[in-house]
Order: structure tokens, then C-alpha cells, then sequence
């Protein structure tokens, strides 16, 4: 059973960077493909990025590539997203979630098995 615990979130300003952190405990980390997704008030959670168990290869929605980017260290079992020029339509809960052998391809919501608890990002204009 791995937990995930997001931190990270905060309010910035259109413009700004955050960085996410997706810290996981209680299973053999580098088995675990990791993705972010992300909730807007009165919206869908949509997928946001995803890194392969390997760490070798990432994909993005399309909303947010070129500007956001995950990475994983594996010594400290923890997987980041970093999120540059964000804007107001960034403004969500980002959560992590984890399955075991992950590949990057996994954008739906249901191919994941241990989620975190999320963290709040507010982006005002």
C-alpha cells in the first residue's frame, strides 16, 4: 500500500512559478508510475502529467506542456511538478497519483490505484 501526500500549492500571480511535491511512502517507489491531475471548482479532474515508472519518459495534457514539467527522485521517493507561467485557468487541486509499473500513456483517472489528498493552487490575474 503506498500513501501519497502533495505539498506545494499556494497563490501566485499569472506569470508565476510553484512547485509541487508528491511524496510517497510504504511501497517500493521505483515500481510506481506517478501522475498529476488537477480539479477546478464546477469541473471534471482532468489528467496534467504523467512520468513512467522507469523516469525515463513523461507526457503532458496539451493545456499545459511546454510549461509544466514532472521529474522523480528516487532517493528521497518523491515526484515533482514543476509549473512555470501559469494562469488563472491553472487554478485547481492538484493530486498525485501512483500505480505499480505506470507507464507515461496513463491519463485516465481509473488506471491509478493510490491517490494523494491534494493541494489547492490559486492563480489570480
Amino acid at each position: 500500500q503506498v500513501q501519497l501526500v502533495e505539498s506545494g500549492g499556494g497563490l501566485v500571480q499569472a506569470g508565476g512559478s510553484l512547485r509541487l511535491s508528491c511524496a510517497a511512502s510504504g511501497g517500493t517507489f521505483t515500481d510506481y508510475g506517478v501522475g498529476w491531475f488537477r480539479q477546478a471548482p464546477g469541473k471534471d479532474r482532468e489528467f496534467v502529467g504523467a512520468i513512467s515508472w522507469t523516469g525515463g519518459s513523461t507526457n503532458y495534457a496539451g493545456s499545459v506542456k511546454g510549461r509544466f514539467t514532472i521529474s522523480r527522485d528516487n532517493a528521497k521517493n518523491t515526484v515533482y511538478l514543476q509549473m512555470n507561467s501559469l494562469k488563472p485557468e491553472d487554478t485547481a487541486v492538484y493530486y498525485c497519483a501512483a500505480v505499480r509499473y505506470g507507464s507515461r500513456w496513463y491519463v485516465h483517472q481509473y488506471e491509478y490505484d493510490f491517490w494523494g489528498q491534494g493541494t489547492q493552487v490559486t492563480v489570480s490575474s
